[in-house]
């Protein structure tokens, strides 16, 4: 619907302390810009310019994604309505985006965890979390995974700047 009526989508997600999936929705969509709370925001260089230059390589939709760490999606797309006068589409997606339909891939791994989770308690071992790591299933403490950070790679920030031509 964006591209088809040419218009500007600020698409805010997760991610009150991590900009990971944001950079992944980003590449999923081809976003314009993708803000995250890792990094400084300048919002003349991180949004207004990459729209002016998406423009100039001609494309006629813009869509910016806001970790909801990054700033709020109603208060970006009204300083970019002030900026450059643009009337942007605001979606807050929050917790609905942790939905959706499980495929066979899904189901099969989850099958999988539950009888890994089953062997270590019989095993004896407790507070684990069974996850995957390296293409396989294994288990961590509890306390462990709970202070885990998931960081982003700086690959795929500079995937997404040559995907998007900005």
């Amino acid at each position: 619907t964006m591209q088809s009526h040419e218009r500007c989508s600020v698409v805010e997600v997760m991610g009150r302390n991590a900009g990971y999936l944001a950079v992944y929705v980003g590449l999923a969509v081809g976003a314009t810009a993708v803000l995250v709370p890792e990094e400084e925001i300048d919002f003349e260089r991180d949004v207004i310019e990459k729209i002016r230059q998406a423009r100039f390589n001609g494309f006629t939709h813009y869509m910016i994604v806001v970790a909801e760490g990054a700033g709020s999606a109603n208060e970006i797309a009204a300083k970019i309505k002030e900026a450059i006068d643009l009337d942007p589409r605001v979606t807050v997606l929050g917790h609905i985006q942790r939905g959706g339909v499980p495929n066979a891939r899904d189901r099969v791994n989850a099958t999988k965890m539950g009888y890994l989770a089953v062997e270590l308690l019989l095993a004896g071992k407790t507070n684990r979390i069974v996850c995957t790591h390296d293409g396989g299933f294994t288990d961590i403490d509890m306390d462990e995974g709970l202070a885990t950070k998931k960081n982003m790679q700086s690959m795929e920030m500079d995937v997404l700047a040559a995907m998007t031509g900005i």
